[in-house]
């Protein structure tokens, strides 16, 4: 087991081995860690309180005020010797003067639903965020008791000034005009009170009447399904004249068609009865083919054979047969 670095024996050697060395080491310690933990600071609290020095932040601003009376205003960070700024009232300034540290950096804020209304009457509210920053520490501590909240009172108040009685289309979509015209209206009388205006933005443009939302939103469910049953019958039009103008144009080939095949085979027949012969083969071969398809019971007898004929119509009690046919066609 290892041994503290104040009792390892090497350690011991080094104070000379003795009891009286450790309790100087010890001494000596307890008198370093008083004076860098409360003498140093307590000096130093001493020193400052006597306006020999002060320390400025980044972003701070020290204002120091004797008797109704600004002394100096330090706005730069860094270490300041209050004695070559103030003179012989660095002494006094801490104990008979005053001191105000301001915060030099950019703030922000935002201001919810400013209520304007437009040209067509329309309860609207207005979102604006802004920016803002201590310009001149003098005028902010002296000219204004509240600078932030005269502020926020004034871009709230511009905002329902400038911006009232505004077509309602140009008031949901010109916001950078908008936000140009607020800053505008805003900045020099901030300026007056040392609380610069920066970027101004609106940010939301909303309607506060809920019962006037409910009424748009129907409007607009009612007229997309306007427009929804519109284009459905759109479709269906343009359909039906596709559809009749090719069924018109079918027609009008199947008609074509048709009138062609009289021709065709008028042309055929009129090349075919040139040849007696072969004319009368065709009208046999059509004919064969017409008691074909029609189904019909054909029974073949000799010539000269009129009794044969009778004992067959009674036998099948059916009307008479067709004359026997010439030689040529059994």
């Amino acid at each position: 087991m290892s041994l503290p670095l104040v009792f390892h024996p090497v350690f011991a050697q080094a104070l000379g081995a003795s009891s009286g060395g450790f309790l100087q080491f010890v001494v000596a310690l307890a008198f370093t860690f008083a004076g860098l933990f409360i003498v140093v600071p307590i000096l130093f609290g001493f020193i400052r309180a006597f306006g020999f020095y002060t320390i400025v932040e980044e972003g701070r601003c020290h204002v120091y005020v004797l008797f109704g009376k600004v002394l100096a205003v330090l706005d730069e960070p860094g270490i300041y010797f209050l004695w070559f700024k103030l003179g012989p009232a660095a002494v006094i300034i801490n104990w008979l003067g005053q001191c105000h540290v301001l915060d030099l950096r950019l703030d922000q804020a935002y201001l919810r639903s400013q209520p304007v209304n437009s040209e067509e009457g329309a309860p609207m509210g207005i979102g604006i965020w802004y920016e803002m920053f201590i310009s001149d520490p003098v005028a902010y501590l002296f000219k204004n008791a509240d600078p932030r909240g005269s502020l926020s009172a004034n871009v709230s108040s511009a905002t329902v000034r400038c911006l009232s009685n505004m077509p309602l289309g140009e008031m949901l979509e010109t916001r950078h005009a908008m936000s140009l015209t607020v800053r505008t209206e805003v900045s020099p009388k901030s300026n007056e009170w040392g609380y610069k205006l920066g970027s101004v933005y609106i940010r939301k443009v909303h309607f506060r009447d809920t019962g006037m939302i409910r009424q748009i939103e129907e409007k607009v469910v009612n007229r997309l399904r306007q427009v929804t049953s519109a284009i459905k019958q759109d479709g269906a039009n343009q359909v039906s004249i596709i559809t009749s103008t090719a069924e018109r144009q079918a027609a009008v080939e199947f008609a074509k068609a048709a009138a062609m095949r009289p021709r065709i085979v008028g042309e055929a027949l009129q090349q075919i009865s040139a040849d007696p012969e072969i004319l009368a083969a065709m009208f046999d071969i059509l004919e064969m083919q017409s008691i074909i398809a029609g189904e019909a019971r054909v029974t073949f007898v000799p010539e000269k054979s009129e009794l044969l004929s009778q004992l067959l119509v009674a036998e099948s009690g059916q009307r008479a047969p067709s004359p026997p046919l010439p030689p040529h066609k059994k």
